[in-house]
């Protein structure tokens, strides 16, 4: 990364994972970040954990750079601005690569080798980026399951019509009070309604 003299910290503590699993980084390193361009760009010095697992992603920025950088997120637009002293900066995202990104992410979740899939679909879909690039280009990932079996359970008592799904395995008093619950919000929501 050709970064000269950078001091490497030393880390004494873990990442947890979503599925609480643990990583452990090897190091921390200070690195200067840029964002924006033109008179409209920002540089801040971070701190980045150094994690040595298979990633879809080169680094993860989270809510300490955003606040660092007084950044607004807007996940839809795939857009970041932050004040500068020349105006608002901003960073724009692009649709296709995250798409890919997404997928690659999906497919190590699921031990695939990414590198060895289709990176075209049919282009007869029509979803279009903001830049009119074709989302579809990229193959859709394969749709995520329950953990464990699903039971269908009556949102109103004695209307079949009214239902949600629960984990199976979920004991019966459990289950007893999901179905109370749901009903009792159904029967305040009805109630508010009519009024």
């Amino acid at each position: 990364m050709q970064l000269g003299d950078v001091s490497l910290e030393k880390v004494n503590t873990s990442l947890y994972g979503f599925a609480g699993e643990v990583v452990h980084p090897r190091c921390m390193v200070s690195l200067p970040l840029t964002m924006g361009r033109g008179t409209t760009r920002k540089t801040c010095l971070l701190k980045f954990l150094v994690v040595d697992v298979p990633s879809a992603y080169n680094v993860i920025l989270g809510r300490p750079t955003l606040n660092t950088f007084q950044a607004v997120v807007s996940t839809y637009h795939m857009k970041i601005k932050f004040p500068t002293p020349g105006g608002v900066g901003e960073v724009q995202g692009d649709h296709l690569q995250s798409r890919k990104c997404y997928i690659k992410a999906v497919r190590k979740g699921q031990k695939r080798n990414v590198d060895d899939a289709p990176d075209q679909v049919p282009p007869s879909k029509k979803g279009k980026t903001p830049k009119g690039e074709n989302l579809e280009e990229t193959e859709t990932p394969a749709k995520v399951q329950p953990a464990e079996e699903l039971l269908n359970i009556e949102i109103i008592l004695e209307n079949p019509d009214k239902t949600t799904r629960i984990g199976s395995h979920l004991g019966e008093e459990a289950k007893k009070e999901i179905t109370l619950s749901y009903n009792a919000m159904w029967i305040s929501l009805h109630r508010l309604h009519k009024t």
